[in-house]
């Protein structure tokens, strides 16, 4: 099983309207990417949201990239997610930006996809009916592909390229980006395995309620023949939470005393195309500590959450056991948000001491598994879709140039 750490420039309470604190926290965020680059992360995965006061500021997740690929070396970097409408933009433009971090990151960006999980948030692009994306979702994720390969590209449907174009730049060959899409209900995770594409599960349920899910991917990309893309990414990313600091006790405290789901009630908020959380406690109504819904016996109440799925916590060995379940239920890349109840020397504290005493016991292999898959790609399309005019090729170029004229 793989790991990684999920930012979305999450940034509660009043700070969310000082730009001030707004530029500290986006800069902490990439900070934490940077820092797990060190300590054996092999992921690290952005949200992309619109207009979500507090719950995401995090709108224009390649270029926080550009900055975090710039410091590291070695953790994977990936939307989560890219939504696709043409109504939102050209899918020109999300062909010619995953090719180019494709370049910029030297082909450790990981393309994730998806339709978008509020009316609120896709309503910014005049987008007034969310139904209509899955259409939008299933026309233009299979055509990224062809532009990423052919140099006459055209295309005529909810968005248009009337005369043949060369979409640039094209991916840093072998292979592309690999894809994913967010899944949420058995028939996406199906569809997904069928497309041969990664299925990423934003789960806010115990880990055992996605095995049917998980089986139902995993049954369909065991028969897939013609993947979307070049390749097969036979990937379950999950997300779900960790607290793992040095002391059990004060990472027990903190599970207790300071998580109280307030992010919980921003995604019950905006997110209503999806189911809400089992408490249904929407933003305002006030979220309430795990303590003081604990009860009598407080420890006991979190060791059946922790059993449950619901969250890890504890010191490293600890939670080196905890996460035996996830892989039982055939996870195979686990991704954790950043706690915004910690602190930030807690959260560096955190990533290193899981990264570098759980992370190794298991996953030792240091190479991504998308770069496995992507080793194996094969071209899909012709370069040219028509034949070639008859012209003469240039014969003079300047001295600088590399002689890769087409034959």
């Amino acid at each position: 099983m793989e790991f990684g750490v999920f930012l979305n420039g999450y940034i509660p309470g009043p700070g969310a309207h000082d730009p001030e604190w707004e530029h500290t926290q986006l800069m902490r965020e990439m900070a934490y990417g940077i820092h797990a680059d060190q300590h054996h992360w092999k992921y690290l995965w952005f949200g992309e949201h619109h207009a979500l006061t507090e719950y995401s500021h995090l709108s224009a997740p390649e270029v926080m990239m550009g900055y975090v690929a710039a410091r590291t070396s070695y953790i994977h970097l990936g939307t989560a997610i890219n939504s696709l409408s043409p109504r939102k933009e050209h899918p020109v433009r999300y062909a010619e930006r995953a090719a180019m971090l494709d370049h910029v990151t030297n082909r450790r960006f990981e393309w994730g996809t998806g339709r978008g999980a509020g009316s609120h948030e896709v309503a910014s692009f005049n987008i007034m009916d969310t139904n209509s994306t899955k259409a939008e979702w299933d026309e233009v994720v299979a055509e990224i592909p062809r532009m990423w390969e052919q140099v006459d590209y055209t295309h005529s449907g909810s968005f248009t390229v009337p005369t043949p174009h060369n979409i640039l730049p094209k991916p840093y060959a072998p292979g592309h980006p690999p894809i994913w899409v967010a899944c949420g209900n058995p028939p996406t995770f199906a569809k997904a395995g069928a497309l041969g594409i990664g299925a990423i599960a934003f789960n806010f349920e115990p880990i055992y309620a996605l095995r049917g899910r998980i089986e139902a991917y995993k049954e369909a990309i065991a028969q897939c023949t013609e993947p979307l893309g070049q390749y097969v990414n036979d990937n379950v990313m999950m997300t779900n939470g960790v607290i793992c600091l040095e002391d059990r006790d004060r990472a027990r405290q903190i599970a207790l005393d300071r998580l109280n789901g307030y992010l919980v009630t921003m995604v019950n908020l905006y997110h209503d195309t999806m189911p809400k959380s089992p408490d249904a406690i929407t933003w305002p109504a006030a979220p309430v500590r795990l303590r003081d819904i604990a009860g009598s016996d407080p420890d006991a109440f979190l060791d059946q959450l922790i059993a449950g799925g619901y969250m890890m916590v504890g010191n490293p060995e600890e939670v080196s056991e905890q996460l035996t379940a996830y892989a039982t239920v055939g996870c195979d890349q686990l991704v954790f948000g950043i706690p915004q109840d910690l602190y930030p020397d807690e959260l560096m504290e955190m990533i290193e001491l899981f990264g570098d005493q759980v992370i190794p016991e298991h996953d030792p292999d240091r190479t991504h598994s998308t770069d496995r898959y992507r080793a194996t790609a094969v071209p899909k399309y012709p370069a040219f879709s028509r034949p070639l005019p008859e012209i003469e090729w240039p014969t003079v170029l300047p001295t600088t140039a590399v002689d890769q004229r087409w034959p």
